[in-house]
């Protein structure tokens, strides 16, 4: 069974963002994304129904992947992911309370920051990782600036029109791991094209 500790992230920490996910696809997706080697499924809660597909995930996968939302703005929503059985809490905003009540369910923090001040507040909330978001705007120079200043030790995942070919100018630049939209799973697409796209990350992130 995958403990819900960041530790479970850190032998291949890419997270699949699924935005638009709906229940009755939602284990289909997940198996492929999982048989292509991805460990972590974030569904977004201005996704269709998520808190189903989270349920029907976190059922299926189950000691395969970590499952948890995205998109968690306040305390209610993430008392109303860990119900349903999320294992991870993920945000576009830095949310003290959100922090504060994540750890205090059990569950991983990842909420996003774009500043320094953003960072530090996370970190001293109890953040487990850091979403930097939105990547594109940083750019791995942003990023590079920023963990100047953090921890050593402080993970941060860059969200946002991260592909397979910028994968190593941000690694380069300190990225930890990833959080990967569009590029992985659009609505409409099929396992099987889902499947092919998180594979291609995991062959440009094992170096292939």
């Amino acid at each position: 069974m995958i403990p819900v500790s960041i530790e479970s992230l850190d032998a291949l920490p890419l997270i699949a963002i699924l935005r638009g996910l709906k229940p009755e696809e939602a284990v289909e997706i997940g198996e492929a994304i999982v048989a292509a080697g991805f460990r972590c499924l974030e569904v977004p809660l201005n996704s269709p129904e998520p808190l189903e597909s989270i349920r029907r995930l976190r059922q299926a996968l189950d000691g395969r992947a970590l499952v948890g939302a995205g998109t968690v703005l306040n305390v209610a929503a993430a008392r109303e992911v860990a119900e349903a059985g999320g294992q991870l809490i993920i945000s576009p905003n830095t949310n003290v309370e959100v922090i504060a009540e994540t750890k205090t369910l059990s569950l991983l923090s990842l909420p996003g920051f774009f500043t320094p001040s953003e960072a530090f507040a996370a970190l001293d909330a109890g953040a487990d990782a850091l979403k930097l978001f939105p990547a594109e705007v940083a750019g791995p120079k942003g990023l590079k600036a920023v963990r100047a200043v953090l921890p050593a030790e402080t993970r941060i995942y860059p969200v946002g029109g991260v592909d397979p070919d910028s994968m190593s100018a941000w690694r380069s630049a300190g990225a930890s791991g990833f959080g990967i939209g569009s590029a992985v799973f659009k609505p409409g697409q099929t396992p099987e094209q889902v499947g092919l796209q998180a594979a291609d990350f995991l062959a440009r992130w094992n170096g292939s």
